[in-house]
């Protein structure tokens, strides 16, 4: 049964492309709230799971269960399935973060350009409002992207590999955010490479290797024993099998 207070509820989950699994066997909850890290090895299903949440892709097995609406999700993808060649400018990239409540042809009203100002402040973007995001750097990019997360005002942010590639005063910048949010009570749950960064900031965490090795405590988590079991479970991944079922044959 899902606690009334989980954000998000995985009732054996399987995700995957096909009948080909990529994340099985995921069995549990994300409390309202809660700042976790999932991290696991290249391959392990880090970045399908965030689909799976967001709803972009489908269980093949079981449920996902959120507390409120889609709507209520802030999703960052990877920069790479990001088009940074579309002509946007960063005032109207930003501004994208008012659609679920505005409508993709609604006006923007004063308060709302307001609004606009100080996400753009909060990042540190200001006087960047007609640049083209074509001309961004990597971190400024990133930070035109948290300006719109921040103005979607979603109880739950998913970030996907959020400070790959950046420079540290951006990453320590947008890690600032991260602790807003969680200050905020909001659930914020972010894929990252970097462990360092996981044990200094996130309390919970999730270590998948196509399934779960372990989630909780992040000092237990990131053990030596459990990140060495999450790499051989992954080198010895099948990529051809299907679909498994606990307790088959």
């Amino acid at each position: 049964m899902s606690s009334a207070t989980a954000a998000v509820r995985f009732d054996e989950v399987t995700l995957g492309y096909g009948r080909r699994p990529a994340v099985h066997h995921l069995d549990g909850e994300i409390p309202a709230g809660s700042l976790i890290a999932v991290v696991g090895p290249n391959g392990a299903g880090k970045s399908t799971l965030l689909k799976g949440i967001v709803g972009t892709l489908k269980p093949l097995e079981g449920h996902i269960r959120l507390k409120g609406p889609g709507s209520g999700i802030a999703y960052l993808p990877q920069a790479a399935e990001i088009d940074r060649t579309f002509p946007l400018s960063v005032y109207d990239l930003v501004a994208m973060g008012l659609w679920s409540r505005s409508g993709l042809f609604g006006g923007i009203a004063r308060r709302d350009h307001i609004k606009i100002e100080e996400a753009l402040a909060a990042v540190g973007l200001i006087g960047f409002e007609r640049r083209p995001i074509s001309t961004l750097s990597g971190g400024q990019m990133q930070r035109a992207l948290f300006a719109r997360l921040l103005l979607q005002d979603a109880p739950v942010i998913l970030l996907d590999e959020p400070f790959t590639a950046i420079d540290a005063k951006t990453t320590a910048d947008l890690l600032d955010l991260v602790r807003r949010w969680h200050d905020e009570s909001r659930t914020v749950v972010a894929v990252l490479h970097d462990l360092d960064m996981v044990r200094r900031t996130f309390p919970q965490t999730l270590l998948i290797a196509r399934e779960p090795v372990a989630w909780g405590e992040t000092g237990e988590v990131l053990s030596p024993e459990n990140l060495l079991k999450a790499r051989r479970m992954v080198e010895a991944y099948d990529p051809h099998a299907d679909v498994c079922h606990r307790g088959a044959a």
